[in-house]
């Protein structure tokens, strides 16, 4: 794994301490806890470059969050999760990401918002975290500020991964991170949607690839402005 520009060089990446990689592993979610560690290693570094909000797209039960709010924690900011709580796609009754445990039994739908704050509470993160309950292509056409890492993590149709990239990406300063979680090259391995707004920005120009681990990327925003 390549380590952020902004981790000074031969300083080893940083790793969560056994109390938030065991909350991270407790927490109900997908991400393995490869891609978990080399998340937290680019939230600590843009965190600590940048002193910026760690922003993510799709916060499910909060299993990602512990590691950003963890990293905003030791660098004196903040993460900012965006979610509408109600699950994406591959989430709904009938798919293969289904959980029957996070539906609201009085309105018939999904609610992950309850096991989310659970999963902070049990790892003492609730005062480092901002959780905004809304769909995040509104939410970001509202947020007024810079960002230092946008890690998007969201629906995985091209329509919501389209916008979650469109939208939170004018956000992020020049030198912040911008992550892609499920990156799959081979179709037979998953969904194409975050590969295409990987590929995306990459071809933009905007961007520089720095890691590769898993189905996560991390790819450095450089300076001047956007296209593409």
């Amino acid at each position: 794994m390549t380590l952020p520009a902004s981790a000074p060089t031969g300083t080893p990446a940083a790793t969560p301490d056994a109390a938030t990689l065991a909350a991270f592993q407790a927490a109900k979610g997908f991400m393995p806890v490869d891609e978990g560690v080399a998340l937290y290693a680019a939230a600590t570094g843009a965190a600590t470059a940048l002193r910026l909000p760690l922003l993510e797209v799709g916060t499910y039960c909060g299993r990602s969050t512990i590691l950003l709010a963890a990293a905003a924690r030791a660098a004196g900011t903040v993460a900012v999760t965006v979610d509408h709580h109600r699950g994406s796609e591959e989430q709904q009754p009938g798919w293969e990401y289904h959980d029957p445990e996070v539906v609201d039994p009085e309105v018939g739908l999904m609610d992950t918002l309850p096991t989310f704050r659970r999963t902070l509470h049990a790892a003492g993160l609730e005062d480092h975290v901002i959780a905004v309950v809304g769909r995040s292509p509104r939410v970001a056409a509202v947020w007024g500020g810079p960002v230092g890492l946008v890690f998007i993590d969201g629906g995985h149709t091209d329509e919501h991964a389209t916008a979650d990239y469109e939208g939170w990406t004018p956000h992020l300063a020049p030198g912040g991170l911008l992550v892609i979680h499920d990156v799959f090259p081979d179709p037979a391995d998953g969904g194409q949607a975050p590969y295409r707004i990987y590929r995306r920005a990459l071809a933009s120009g905007a961007f520089t690839e720095l890691s590769v681990t898993g189905s996560l990327r991390v790819l450095r925003r450089e300076g001047g402005r956007m296209s593409g």
